[in-house]
């Protein structure tokens, strides 16, 4: 399947495109709110910009995608692997990422309010300036994270491993941070 292809099947009102092949695809800017994907191969797609709020990702492969400034409200990326993405500016607010894989991540600016990252793997993640407030980070791996300026205020992070991590001038007012230094 290509982009035009899966524009044209979703304008029709189709909504389920698990394990779709859509790798280095060019989706800018498109409108995919409440879209499946379980499962999709999108490494190396464009999604800058794009509309993915709603969205279930679970399980899809997204290393190396551009993700910059999306809005991904609300959408399930459970287990999804996210290797190298680029999510600058990015709204994850309230998304549900437990499991996934984040490794090297660009998230800067990125808003994760309320999100749940429990058990990610978030290994060399930037977070830099992120908005973290109230997100669920339970054994979350940050392991070498930056999380300069970061807005950890009321997160949980009970478990999760720090080890190594950068919190300059991070807020973490009200936050738990019972767990591996």
């Amino acid at each position: 399947m290509n982009a035009e292809e899966l524009m044209r099947r979703y304008e029709a009102g189709e909504r389920d495109f698990s394990i779709a092949d859509l790798s280095q695809a060019s989706l800018e800017g498109v409108n995919l709110s409440g879209a499946v994907l379980h499962g999709a191969m999108l490494d190396r797609a464009n999604l800058r910009g794009a509309n993915l709020s709603q969205a279930v990702l679970s399980g899809a492969t997204l290393k190396g995608a551009d993700l910059r400034e999306a809005d991904l409200r609300e959408a399930d990326l459970s287990d999804a692997v996210l290797d190298e993405a680029r999510l600058t500016g990015a709204n994850l607010e309230g998304a549900i990422l437990d499991q996934a894989d984040l490794t090297s991540a660009n998230l800067e600016g990125a808003d994760l309010t309320g999100a749940d990252l429990s058990e990610a793997e978030m290994y060399a993640a930037d977070l830099t300036g992120a908005e973290l407030d109230y997100a669920n980070l339970q054994q979350a791996n940050l392991t070498k994270a930056e999380l300069d300026k970061t807005n950890l205020k009321g997160a949980n992070l009970e478990d999760a491993n720090l080890k190594d991590a950068i919190l300059d001038e991070a807020i973490v007012e009200g936050t738990i941070l019972e767990g591996r230094l």
